[in-house]
């Protein structure tokens, strides 16, 4: 019985928490758009379907995506 003593307070706490969280997420416009997201990755482009840009192959260095020794576990894995 004496543990009632702590929950009580302890859920009237959260209560109060979970409404402030409520009331911050209205204010801060969370709520706006409910819709958007849900039509928005249908119509996502993703980078694949881009076309790619020419690259300038004065400034390119061709071992820059290469692993470099220190790069590599013990394994022959990359982090």
């Amino acid at each position: 019985m004496n543990i009632l003593y702590l929950l009580i307070p302890l859920s009237l706490i959260l209560l109060g928490l979970a409404v402030w969280a409520f009331f911050w997420a209205v204010r801060h416009d969370q709520f706006e758009d409910l819709e958007g997201p849900a039509y928005r990755i249908l119509f996502d482009e993703d980078e694949n379907d881009r076309p790619r840009q020419p690259r300038d192959s004065s400034s390119a260095d061709p071992d820059a995506g290469a692993p470099r020794d220190e790069d590599r576990r013990d394994d022959g894995r990359r982090d």
